[in-house]
Formats: structure tokens, C-alpha cells, sequence
């Protein structure tokens, strides 16, 4: 893509456009030329090819007539093409500004962290789309089953039991290396969820969903492990808000464009499982692309888990008592939807695009905030989400529109910012094992969660208490966030974790 732009400048204003550049692109400076043009070139960033090429002509009333040509092309696979678009106004610019656009890292990312974070986006959107599958789902596939709520939360619950697919999975990248399993584990994931259109019973269904929620998980887990190891101290929870964002995106295609289809026929539903098929071009191209972790390459010694365990229960206890009210405000809110405020598919539709697309705003400010300290964006965005998510099962007409999109918009902001303790509290030897292992606990909690808001509203005929009650475990973590949780923005990893900033013995 090329920029030309031309303005009539100072010789102040002169001086700062002959300054190299480092807020997209680290610039250094080419020879002058011997028309007395001045070169600038890329030494660092998403760019190739770039070259930036400035040209003044002095006027009679000591200004200058100043032209800057921008050549530059987005080195990333899949994005690249938006990101040139994105940059355009940035590149002409005459003038540097102090920060970077708002849309870009508030760190600047090199040329293989870009590519890594495209490629993670991308598969973001498959692992978006199979994660919330089961949830949008669920009750269209028990009304073809004739199953009450109490069985919808005894075959949510069951397919909690994924996470020992998932434990093993992750585990397994800490030895093999994370692209291998994140490949394998997206693939398998499209792969099995897709025999759900051929499940006989729900039972069949929630067993193979078992499976495939296993490689779902394990992929998604090591998603946030590769950008954690790829991204600058400064862009983490930038990256995890980005990644979130597309697979919101992933989970839109589900819940908004393509819900409406189950409202056709009874049997509707299973033509979404069978269109997980259509991801695995995506993932294989996406495995021509992703190059493993570079802190992963790295030399790093062999950590045992002895002298982590207070991290560990740190956030094995905060999975637990976010998941035990999230698993079940997210699986039964279609099934208040359509049960107890009568809509219908394309009306829940309608409902989750009005209401849950405006979370992209949570991320993004969640993920900038979070950048400059975690635990207040957690906090406030725990409490915030959870108290408007409970009065949204409690209320109906417009009340019920205006607090789910709080709840999205406030719950969304922690996204970036609990996402990136997992992988940042732990060395890399230890990275995959250990954020394995605390979705045990988190999935512990759901099904605690879904089997009592599912026994409960089913004797109670309504799910507002159920989930209020809930919302006390979310309310404890708020606390536990701002007493217990330590503040890692902008610490590179091998700050919060010395064993990796010592080599390995030979």
C-alpha cells in the first residue's frame, strides 16, 4: 500500500519528521540520497516491505513544502489486508504521535509475535464457534429429546468431565511443544463435535460433546499460553483481549447468524454441529502459518510444581468460584430465553446480538486498562457482570435488554484481565501442566453450578433465585482479587518467574 501526503511545515515541525519512528514500526534511517531526500526503513515490526521516504523543498517565507511517500505491506497471514487498512491514516501522518492508534498494542509487537497473534486470531474464531456450540444449542436439542431442566443440567454437567481430555492435552504441550497441540487439539475439536448431528439421545450427544469440549478446551488453554510467550510485557492482556474479541466473533456465528436455522425444523439444530467441518481448512492453514514459542524453543530448566502451590490455589480457587454461577448464566440464559420469556430462535438471536456484541467494548477498554494493572479492571468487572447478569434472570420487557448489556459490556472487561495470570504466574515447563490442571477446579464449579440451578429451577419452575443465590462465589472472588491476586503488568515472565531467567544446567 502506498501513502503520499504533502503540508506545508516549520522547521520545527521538519526536524520531528526526520525523526525515526518506533510506535508500529521501529524505523532506522538510510543514507540521504543525493536528491536530499531522506529514507527510512523497517528494523522491527508487522511490516515487510516498509519504507518511508521524505522530501522538502524550503518556500520564501521560510517554511517548508514537505512530501512523505509510506510504501508498506502487513507481514501476518489471514489479517493482513484489514491491518493495511487500519494503518493507513497512522502511516500518513507527518507528525508522529506520542502513542500508538488506539487499535493497535500498546507495546509494539515484533515481526513473529504479529504473525503469532494472526494466526491465534484466526483459530480463535473455530474454537469460538465449537466452545459455545453446545450452549446455544442445548435446549432446541432437549425439546427434540423431551428432556426437563434437570436433565439439561446433568448433561451440562457431564460434559464438564472434558477437562481430563483436556488436563492431558495441555500437559502434553510442555514436552512436545504448544504449536503441535494446538494444531492437534483444533483439529480433533472440529472433528468430534461434529457427530453431535448424528447423536440418537441427549445422552449421546453430552458423551461425544465430552470429547470434543476436551480438545477445545486443551487448544483455547494453549492459545493463551502461545500469547502470553509470544507477546512484549506490555501487550499481554492486549493479546488476550484481541484473541477474545475474535473468538467472540467465532461464537457470534453460532448464536447470532446461524441460531435462527433450528427454529426451521426439530431436528435443525444438528445441522450447526456438522458445519464445525468447516474449520478444518482454516486449521490446517493456520498450521502452515502459527511458528512455535519462541520462550518454548528457548532453553528453560525443568521446574517441579513444590514453591508454586500458593499460585496454583490462588487461581484454582478463583476458576471455582467464577465458574460455579459463568458455566450456568451461560448454558441456561436460552432456555430462560425461550421457556420463561417465550423467544423464539431468531428472537434469542436477535437478543444475543443486541445485547452481547456491545461486550466488545468491555474488552477492548478491559484489555487497555488491564495493561496498566489487573486487579481492579477484575474486580470491578467480576461484581459489575455478575450483579447485571442476576438481574437480568430476574426481570422481563426492557429491563431485560438494558441489564444483559451491562453485564456483557462489564463482565467482558475481565476477559483480559484474569486471562493472563494462568500463563504469566507460571514457568514454561510448568505453564501448560499447570493451567491444565486449574481448569479442574473451574470445571468443578460448573458442574456444581449447573446441577443446582438445574434441580433448583426445576423445583422452584424459575431460574432468578437459582442463579442469585450463585452469584455469592463471584461476589467472594471480587474480594479475593484485590487482597490476594499480585499486579504482573508490564513484568516480562521471566520477572514473575526467576527460574526461566536462569539457563538450564548443561
Amino acid at each position: 500500500m502506498r501513502v503520499v501526503t504533502q503540508e506545508l511545515l516549520d522547521s520545527d515541525a521538519l526536524a520531528r519528521t526526520l525523526l525515526p519512528r518506533e510506535a508500529l514500526v521501529l524505523e532506522r534511517a538510510v543514507l540521504p540520497s543525493s536528491d536530499g531526500s531522506t529514507t527510512f526503513e523497517a528494523d522491527d515490526g508487522p511490516f515487510r516491505p516498509y519504507r518511508r521516504t521524505v522530501e522538502s523543498e524550503p518556500t520564501d517565507d521560510g517554511m517548508h513544502r514537505v512530501r512523505q511517500v509510506v510504501e508498506y505491506g502487513a507481514d501476518i497471514p489471514f489479517f493482513g489486508r484489514l491491518l493495511d487498512l487500519l494503518a493507513r491514516h497512522h502511516m500518513g501522518e507527518l507528525l508522529p504521535r506520542p502513542r500508538p492508534p488506539w487499535w493497535s498494542p500498546p507495546q509494539r509487537l515484533d515481526a513473529q509475535a504479529a504473525r503469532a497473534l494472526a494466526a491465534l486470531s484466526a483459530l480463535s474464531i473455530v474454537l469460538g464457534y465449537l466452545g459455545t456450540l453446545l450452549t446455544q444449542t442445548m435446549t432446541f436439542a432437549a425439546a427434540e429429546f423431551g428432556a426437563p431442566k434437570s436433565a439439561q443440567g446433568v448433561a451440562l454437567a457431564m460434559v464438564r468431565a472434558d477437562v481430563v481430555v483436556a488436563v492431558g492435552l495441555v500437559a502434553w504441550s510442555d514436552r512436545r511443544g504448544r504449536r503441535r497441540t494446538l494444531v492437534l487439539a483444533s483439529a480433533a475439536g472440529c472433528a468430534v463435535t461434529a457427530t453431535g448431528a448424528l447423536a440418537p439421545s441427549l445422552f449421546v450427544l453430552a458423551a461425544s460433546q465430552v470429547a470434543a469440549r476436551g480438545f477445545v478446551t486443551a487448544a483455547v488453554v494453549t492459545v493463551g499460553i502461545v500469547a502470553a510467550e509470544e507477546m512484549p510485557a506490555g501487550s499481554r492482556a492486549f493479546a488476550v483481549s484481541l484473541l477474545a474479541m475474535w473468538g467472540g466473533l467465532g461464537a457470534g456465528f453460532a448464536a447470532v447468524f446461524l441460531l435462527p436455522v433450528a427454529d426451521v425444523s426439530e431436528w435443525a439444530w444438528r445441522l450447526l454441529f456438522a458445519l464445525a467441518l468447516c474449520g478444518l481448512p482454516l486449521v490446517a492453514a493456520v498450521s502452515r502459518r502459527l511458528p512455535e514459542s519462541r520462550r518454548f524453543r528457548a532453553a528453560h530448566p525443568d521446574a517441579a510444581m513444590t514453591g508454586h502451590g500458593r499460585r496454583f490455589l490462588l487461581l484454582a480457587v478463583s476458576g471455582f468460584l467464577l465458574n460455579l454461577f459463568l458455566a450456568p448464566a451461560a448454558q441456561f440464559s436460552n432456555e430462560y430465553l425461550r421457556t420463561e420469556r417465550g423467544f423464539s430462535a431468531g428472537r434469542i438471536a436477535l437478543f444475543t446480538f443486541i445485547t452481547a456484541t456491545p461486550g466488545s467494548i468491555g474488552i477492548i477498554v478491559g484489555g487497555r486498562l488491564a495493561e496498566r494493572g489487573r486487579r481492579v479492571v477484575a474486580a470491578i468487572g467480576v461484581a459489575g457482570g455478575v450483579g447485571a447478569t442476576v438481574l437480568m434472570f430476574l426481570v422481563s420487557g426492557w429491563p431485560l435488554w438494558v441489564w444483559s448489556l451491562t453485564g456483557s459490556i462489564l463482565g467482558a472487561a475481565t476477559v483480559p484481565a484474569l486471562g493472563v495470570y494462568g500463563p504469566e504466574l507460571f514457568p514454561t515447563s510448568l505453564r501448560g501442566r499447570a493451567n491444565g490442571l486449574i481448569t479442574v477446579p473451574a470445571r468443578l464449579g460448573s458442574v456444581a453450578g449447573l446441577l443446582a440451578v438445574g434441580f433448583l429451577a426445576t423445583s422452584l419452575d424459575t431460574l432468578g433465585p437459582a442463579m442469585a443465590l450463585l452469584a455469592l462465589g463471584p461476589a467472594v472472588l471480587a474480594v479475593v482479587i484485590m487482597v490476594a491476586y499480585p499486579e504482573t503488568a508490564h513484568l516480562e515472565l521471566e520477572k514473575l518467574n526467576p527460574e526461566d531467567a536462569t539457563p538450564p544446567e548443561p
